[in-house]
């Protein structure tokens, strides 16, 4: 398998914009950074849950946190990386700065498709397109043709790069960013119907990215960044090796950075949380400075975010050639030499942090609010539907309450583009707007 080369790797071209011009002033990356920053969906973050939904306490993690801090580790990440190519002749000089501004921008978007409530409302989003395929009426018939995998197990991910390349801005392209920050946030290069077809195979998609209507999106990134067909029809793609730091930033935060907030909610008990960044980093509090619990866990936090960027940037040299190539199908973190201390923080939040009693009551909320939100705009998008998809013919109840919730019907054109309309607006609120919706649905 031929490796992936790069000065392909690193374009800096725009997508769908051969006219742009570089300048060394500004460099791309960091456009790239402030288009992601300033856009209306990355603001939405702060306002959607990480782990624990619509949280009254201000040091509990949101989306919008998450992605900064993730960002940031990205950064140092990059850099660490960055200098390695550069001393080994991989990258010319000025690699380290690409690839770190590179790896910053991708950090920054990773989450930047997620709908309310989390991990939880992306489950509940994929239900509800599930029972509504299984039964096979009206907008739902044509399983096929409306690409029903996408819905059944909708994914941030795939809904993310739907917004950087194509929905926000409203034109072909997107934020119209770098090809190579689009490679490095593309964590599954591959749509859901090609995917279901590797079940079984060793290609490191564990799922889907893209959807079909960012088909050509996808295509032009791998092209213009060299990344390896996965077939011989380049139907899926392997993994941009910079996606490998974007992901370890985002396991590096999240394990963390979810210990500092189970104290904070008192989920864990100061010496189990304190015990796991212990074992991460290295080195336990001074007990004479009369520090508090809180104060000794930000020690801990920091010097264990440190520690763990430090081993997932040696796991990427020591793997260069199988990430190179593709055949590396692992993450950093598992392949670092904290693999067995990230294991046990995710054992104790899959048995105490997720099954909180608060979280589990709101998700459970979560969810039967994102199906009624749901089940009370599916209307406005029959009512299209019925009038052969020509907005302006709706009329009567369904054009009241298109107007009311502020439906966005420009990319509704037949069954399957009317069904990601549909997905675009619920995933696109946050927790406490999808909240208001809903009382105004229900009355």
């Amino acid at each position: 398998m031929a490796a992936m080369k790069w000065e392909k790797l690193l374009d800096l071209e725009r997508l769908f914009q051969s006219s742009h011009q570089q300048t060394a002033r500004r460099p791309a990356y960091d456009q790239d950074a402030d288009r992601i920053s300033f856009s209306a969906p990355f603001r939405r973050l702060a306002n959607k849950t990480q782990v624990h939904p619509l949280y009254d306490n201000d040091h509990i993690h949101h989306r919008l946190i998450h992605s900064v801090e993730t960002a940031s580790v990205g950064r140092s990440l990059g850099l660490e990386v960055g200098w390695w190519l550069e001393e080994q002749g991989l990258v010319g000089k000025g690699g380290q700065a690409i690839v770190a501004g590179l790896v910053h921008a991708a950090c920054l978007a990773h989450d930047i498709g997620n709908p309310p409530f989390g991990h939880s409302g992306e489950d509940a989003i994929g239900a509800w397109f599930a029972e509504k395929f299984d039964r096979g009426e009206g907008l739902f018939a044509d399983r096929q043709a409306c690409f029903s995998e996408e819905f059944e197990a909708f994914e941030g991910n795939a809904q993310g790069f739907r917004i950087l390349s194509g929905l926000e801005m409203n034109r072909r392209g997107g934020m119209r960013l770098t090809h190579a920050t689009l490679a490095a946030f593309l964590k599954y290069p591959v749509t859901a119907r090609v995917r279901k077809t590797l079940a079984g195979r060793d290609s490191g998609l564990k799922k889907f990215g893209v959807f079909e209507t960012e088909r050509e999106a996808l295509e032009t990134v791998a092209a213009r960044t060299g990344l390896v067909a996965g077939d011989d029809t380049a139907t899926w793609w392997r993994r941009h090796p910079l996606v490998y730091l974007v992901e370890a930033a985002d396991d590096i935060c999240y394990n963390i950075l979810d210990l500092e907030d189970a104290f904070t909610s008192g989920d864990l008990s100061y010496r189990e949380a304190a015990g796991l960044l212990a074992a991460v980093s290295g080195v336990v509090p001074q007990e004479d400075r009369g520090d508090t619990p809180g104060e000794k866990m930000a020690f801990l936090r920091a010097v264990a975010i440190s520690k763990a960027f430090e081993d997932c940037s040696a796991a990427f040299s020591a793997n260069y050639d199988a990430i190179m190539t593709g055949r590396f199908t692992a993450g950093l973190v598992e392949a670092s030499a904290q693999r067995e201390n990230f294991a046990e923080i995710g054992r104790l939040a899959s048995e105490r942090i997720f099954t909180s009693p608060r979280k589990t009551e709101l998700e459970v909320m979560g969810r039967n609010l994102v199906h009624r939100i749901l089940d009370g705009v599916l209307p406005v998008l029959e009512a299209l539907a019925a009038v052969d998809f020509e907005a302006e013919r709706i009329s009567g109840y369904p054009r009241q309450l298109q107007r009311a919730l502020g439906i966005d019907l420009r990319q509704a054109r037949d069954p399957y583009s009317a069904l990601h309309t549909l997905a675009d607006y619920v995933s696109g609120m946050t927790d406490r707007y999808a909240v208001k919706i809903d009382r105004i649905i229900s009355g």
